[in-house]
């Protein structure tokens, strides 16, 4: 049975139970993790005659393979520098040029190192001198470098090693702290061997700051408070599929709600230096629980996430908290009526928005009004003005016909126009735009131009948004589905009504969707009829729906109208979408390069534009034929 969307996760809930239609899923080692008990690590040392490897070779080679404590192999070789040994490296390593006339070149003795370490994990102390210098005998050979992952034992003991234990981190120092087994002595298999028994015991001491996985161990040495590094375990056993996340703090109080396609392993990375943000991080810090919700589809966790932090308000989520609070632009219900932003959702059209911010719709307004000259004082006028009123300054200026003032005034046919303009005809606003910029750039006066410009995308941004959302909204039912991972995957079913999301699942690979579509249709919550303009979800949920349904290969299978008649998706060519398309055009954001250019929206032949061909205009209404073709 789907997963009835209408219901919000209880804090402190896990629900782990998968939708009965959801396609198996295979979790691959990146999702579940490595324990480090089962890396196969190799441990390398280098002896070379000198500190660059511009300048000096490599002399000897000596590792050891080891996983979960037990050896696997060893190798050591020795190798011809092609040049005598240096007297001090002599002193120091004990080789000479004598030990080594006899040995095999770099050439034989590489490959058969990397042959050795092909799939693990190579550690070394003080790591970047050895990698260094494998790398650079592997470019010499033309040889691939296979970027194996690097671990530096020197750096994991900056982390748990104090000066109070250890004056410094040398290899020598490190050894004789722990207990090692093989004294160091400056060649390369016995110092290979130390450095097995001082990396067993860093990882020892490690696991109490949370290093338990591979994964851990890539950020192990960064500087990450040993507390936070402690709660790692917190994402231990979380499951590895599509879901939401939230972390909850003392008195189970929300602190942050996010979305991810790993959970475990999008959580584990609050615990690591991979998360930057100190607000985040101050968050991880009071955080005492991780609660999970999966999810059949990626898209039903990016709808869940969107509605629990609309329910909880978490106080470290940045995104909008009170989506039923954004502006919209109607006009009033007076006798002369003038554009005015409000909060509450109109219950009638026309009407554009909502949009992200008050400011955003500031900037809208004035460009209509530049283009249609409502009037915009905020007095409540009388149908008839009265004997011996005067107009104001803005009549003056030429803004206002003055209704206050004169009694034939036009203002009805006015007030059409902007019904038309937040009706959708946009083209008004974008010819009168289009004229004060060529004329402002003709003068030279570019900061005014953009501010025009910056206004009359404000505009052409509320009003493309509303005509893509409004359909869904007005929709009663819509069912959709495509198949994220091509032909011979499963089918990712989504019923949509009147713009929210009611059910969302997975066929598996093979199987006919239809059952599945008619079980989501029987399952999905009612939803009442709206009472206003905005359908019935947020629109930050209903534009997670519309850019899924824009997708390429999404079939539409039924699309009910507000009568509940069949119909379809479609967008009007010269609607503000496809002005929008023109508005992003380099030569419209410099408005010095021409004055013909400064715009870039022009008012051309609507049937020559193209800007919403990208699977947003005439779907077909009725492609139940298509999705039952392609099953």
């Amino acid at each position: 049975m789907a997963e009835n969307l209408s219901h919000h996760a209880i804090p402190g809930r896990r629900l782990l139970a998968a939708p009965t239609h959801g396609a198996p899923v295979q979790p691959s080692f990146a999702d579940l993790g490595v324990p480090l008990h089962e890396v196969t690590f190799v441990v390398v040392d280098l002896e070379t005659t000198g500190g660059s490897p511009s300048s000096s070779a490599i002399t000897e080679i000596g590792a050891v393979k080891v996983r979960g404590g037990h050896v696997l192999g060893e190798f050591q070789s020795l190798i011809n520098p092609g040049v005598p040994i240096p007297p001090m490296i002599t002193v120091l390593t004990g080789i000479t040029t004598a030990m080594v006339i006899t040995a095999p070149p770099v050439t034989q003795v590489l490959p058969a190192f990397l042959e050795f370490a092909h799939g693990a994990v190579l550690v070394a102390h003080n790591a970047g001198f050895d990698v260094g210098f494998l790398k650079a005998a592997s470019r010499s050979m033309d040889l691939v470098w296979p970027a194996p992952q690097v671990v530096d034992t020197v750096r994991l003991a900056r982390r748990v090693v104090t000066k109070e234990e250890a004056p410094n981190h040398k290899l020598a120092t490190l050894a004789g702290l722990f207990g090692a087994a093989t004294e160091p002595t400056h060649r390369a298999l016995d110092d290979a061997r130390a450095t097995v028994d001082v990396l067993h015991a860093l990882l020892g001491r490690m696991a109490s700051l949370g290093v338990t996985h591979l994964e851990d161990l890539a950020t192990a040495a960064d500087p990450v408070p040993a507390a936070r590094r402690r709660k790692a375990h917190l994402a231990q056993h979380l499951p590895t599929g599509p879901g939401v996340y939230q972390f909850i703090g003392p008195n189970r109080q929300v602190l942050y709600i996010g979305t991810a396609t790993s959970l475990r392993r999008r959580v584990r990375t609050y615990f690591t230096a991979a998360e930057k943000r100190a607000r985040i991080g101050e968050m991880v810090d009071l955080a005492v629980e991780v609660d999970v919700i999966e999810c059949a589809t990626a898209l039903e966790a990016q709808v869940r996430e969107l509605r629990l932090i609309a329910e909880h308000k978490p106080p470290y989520n940045r995104r909008s908290r009170a989506p039923e609070r954004q502006p919209w632009l109607r006009l009033t219900s007076e006798a002369h009526p003038r554009l005015s932003i409000v909060r509450a959702t109109p219950t009638a059209g026309p009407a554009i928005g909502p949009f992200p911010s008050h400011s955003a719709a500031r900037q809208a307004q004035e460009a209509i009004v530049a283009a249609v000259p409502l009037r915009t004082c905020t007095l409540r006028l009388p149908l008839t003005p009265p004997a011996g009123a005067s107009a104001c300054v803005q009549a003056e200026l030429g803004r206002c016909v003055a209704p206050c003032a004169e009694i034939d005034t036009g203002y009805e046919a006015i007030t059409e126009t902007a019904r038309q303009v937040l009706g959708g005809s946009v083209s008004v606003v974008v010819a009168g735009a289009h004229r004060t910029i060529s004329a402002l750039a003709h003068q030279q006066r570019y900061e005014e131009a953009a501010q025009v410009r910056d206004r009359l995308s404000a505009f052409l941004r509320g009003a493309a948004r509303t005509e893509r959302l409004a359909p869904l909204q007005r929709a009663t039912e819509i069912v959709a589905a495509r198949r994220p991972g091509g032909p011979g995957s499963g089918w990712e079913v989504l019923v949509v009504r009147y713009g929210r999301m009611v059910g969302s699942a997975r066929s598996r690979p093979g199987e006919d969707p239809r059952p599945l579509i008619e079980a989501l249709r029987a399952t999905g919550a009612a939803v009442p009829v709206p009472e206003d303009l905005g359908g019935a979800a947020s629109a930050e949920e209903t534009e997670l729906l519309a850019a899924w349904l824009a997708q390429d290969g999404v079939r539409l299978v039924h699309w009910l109208d507000a009568h509940h008649r069949p119909g379809g998706w479609s967008m009007p060519l010269a609607g503000a979408s496809a002005y929008l398309q023109d508005l992003g055009a380099a030569a419209f954001r410099d408005p010095r390069e021409t004055e013909h250019r400064a715009l870039g929206v022009g008012v051309a032949d609507p049937a020559s534009r193209s800007g919403i061909e990208a699977g947003m205009m005439d779907l077909p209404s009725s492609p139940r034929t298509a999705l039952e073709e392609t099953c």
